[in-house]
C-alpha cells in the first residue's frame, strides 16, 4: 500500500460500534474481496472489501474477521484470519503481513492463517444462536457476478443450516455514516491531493489537449502524493460531453471556447474524495458561460448551508430544486407555465438538473447511510448541483465535500478554486 497506515484505534473504535448493535450470543462474520481476473494471467488492483476494512484495517486478500463478544472462554472475541506469507510468495507478490504486523495493524490479538478458519471456527460456532453474514446491501449495485462474499455466505449458510442468519449491512450502513476522526482525516487527504491535481490542471489547460492527457496529469499528481488513483472512473468531458452525466470515454480534443466538466478527484487510505469543477479551455468563459456557472455556483452555496444536523433529504431536495427552478427561470430555459403546469414526480427543472444533489461519502465514493432518516454530525456528503444544456453544447457541475459538524458544517474542499472570477486568474497568470 502506498498510504501511511492510519492508527488502529480507528478499527477498534469500529468494532466496539459494531459490537453495540449486535443480538446477544452472536457471530459476526466479514470476508475479503477477490482478486479479479483480467485476461491470460492478468488481473485488477485488489480493493479490499470496505466493511471488512471498517472493522480490521487489513488492507489484503484472503482476510477473515470473526467477532464473538459472548464467547464462552472470554478470550476469542475478536479472531482475524490472514493469508499465510511464505518466502515463495515474498518473492513473487511481496510479503503479506506477519501475524505480528496483523495484530499491529488492527488491534486484534487471536490472529490465525487463512486456511485454520474452518477447524477454528467449528470450535465456536455452535456456542452462538446467530450468524451475522455480510452483504454488498446498496441501492446502485448492479453486480450480476458471484462475489467472495456471496460464495462464503452460502457455505455458511449450508454447514450451519439450524443457525438463525442476520443481516450486518443495516448496521454497517449506520456505524459507516458517522464518521470517525481518524477517517476525517483520511478523507480531508483525499480532498488535498485533488487540490494539487486540480490546481496543476490550470495551468496545463489549453486548446488542442486531449481530454486523456487531462486524465494523465491528475493520475501522475495523485499517485506522487501516495494516493492509488482516482476514487471513482474520472469524468473530464469538453464541449457537449459534459452533457453525459457519466462520460467515461476522455478522448476528445478540448476546443477553444468550450467548457471541460472535470468530476476528478483522489483516494487516500482506500477513503474517496468527489469533486467536479467546469473550466473555460482557453482561460476565459464566455458571457453565458459564466452566467450559467454563476447560477450553479449560488444554489451550491445555499444548497451547503442547509447541510445540516436535523435536516432531512426530503426537505432538502425539494428547497434544492426550488433553487434550481429560480435560477432556470432567470436563465430563460424553463418558463413560468412549464413551473405552473409540471408534473410533481419530475418537475420542470429536471430538464436540465436531472440528478440528486448530495450523497454519502466516505470509503466508498458512493457510500453507505440512511437517505430516510435525518443528518448526523459525523456525516460527509457530497453537494453537486449541475445544469446540462445539450442544445448549448454547455454543461457545468460543481461539487465539493461537506462534513456536518454540531454547529454547522465544514467544507473538506474549501481550498479548492471555486469562483469563476478566480478560476480565470489562475488559468492567465
Amino acid at each position: 500500500m502506498k498510504y501511511t497506515a492510519i492508527k488502529k484505534d480507528l478499527y477498534i473504535d469500529n468494532r466496539k460500534n459494531f459490537i453495540k448493535h449486535l443480538k446477544p450470543n452472536s457471530i459476526g462474520l466479514f470476508v475479503s474481496n477477490d482478486i479479479l481476473p483480467t485476461n491470460g494471467d492478468g488481473s485488477f488492483g485488489f480493493v479490499q472489501n470496505s466493511d471488512l476494512l471498517h472493522l480490521s484495517g487489513i488492507d489484503q486478500e484472503d482476510t477473515i474477521l470473526m467477532i464473538f463478544p459472548d464467547v464462552k472462554d472470554g478470550k476469542h472475541k475478536e479472531v482475524l484470519f490472514i493469508k499465510e506469507t511464505s518466502d515463495l510468495i515474498a518473492v513473487w507478490e511481496g510479503a503479506k503481513l506477519t501475524k505480528e504486523q496483523a495484530k499491529e495493524a488492527s488491534g486484534i490479538e487471536n490472529i490465525y492463517w487463512h486456511h485454520e478458519f474452518d477447524k477454528i471456527f467449528k470450535g465456536f460456532v455452535f456456542q452462538a444462536e446467530n450468524i451475522y453474514l455480510n452483504s454488498n446491501e446498496h441501492t446502485r449495485r448492479y453486480i450480476d457476478m458471484e462475489t467472495a462474499e456471496m460464495r462464503f455466505n452460502k457455505k455458511i449458510k449450508e454447514q450451519f443450516p439450524l443457525h438463525t442468519i442476520q443481516r450486518s449491512a443495516p448496521i454497517m450502513h449506520r456505524i459507516r455514516a458517522i464518521k470517525h476522526p481518524l477517517e476525517i482525516e483520511a478523507i480531508q487527504q483525499a480532498c488535498n491531493i485533488t487540490e494539487k491535481g486540480f490546481r496543476r490542471l490550470l495551468n496545463f489547460m489549453k486548446p488542442g489537449v486531449m481530454e486523456y492527457e487531462i486524465e494523465a496529469e491528475l493520475i501522475h499528481e495523485f499517485v506522487r502524493n501516495r494516493s492509488r488513483g482516482f476514487a471513482y472512473g474520472p469524468i473530464v468531458a469538453s464541449g457537449a460531453n459534459a452533457c453525459v452525466l457519466h462520460y467515461v470515454e476522455n478522448n476528445r480534443a478540448c476546443k477553444d471556447g468550450d467548457v471541460i466538466l472535470l468530476d476528478v478527484a483522489a483516494e487516500y487510505a482506500n477513503y474517496a474524495s468527489d469533486m467536479t469543477r467546469a473550466i473555460p479551455v482557453n482561460g476565459k468563459y464566455t458571457p453565458r458561460q459564466k452566467e450559467v456557472y454563476n447560477a450553479v455556483l449560488r444554489v451550491m452555496k445555499a444548497s451547503t448551508k442547509m447541510l445540516v444536523v436535523g435536516n432531512t433529504f426530503e426537505k432538502y431536495n425539494k428547497a434544492v430544486g426550488d433553487l434550481m427552478t429560480e435560477e432556470l427561470l432567470q436563465l430563460g430555459l424553463i418558463k413560468s407555465d412549464e413551473v405552473k403546469n409540471q408534473n410533481p414526480a419530475w418537475p420542470a427543472y429536471k430538464k436540465y438538473f436531472m440528478h440528486g444533489t448530495s450523497h454519502f461519502l466516505g470509503l466508498d465514493v458512493h457510500d453507505v447511510g440512511f437517505f430516510a432518516e435525518p443528518m448526523q454530525a459525523g456525516m460527509v456528503f457530497t453537494c453537486e448541483p449541475g445544469i446540462y444544456i445539450p442544445e448549448e453544447g454547455l454543461g457545468i457541475r460543481l461539487e465539493n465535500n461537506i462534513l456536518i459538524t454540531p454547529t454547522g458544517n465544514d467544507d473538506l474542499m474549501k481550498n479548492i478554486p471555486l469562483e469563476a472570477d478566480e478560476i480565470e486568474s489562475l488559468m492567465n497568470k
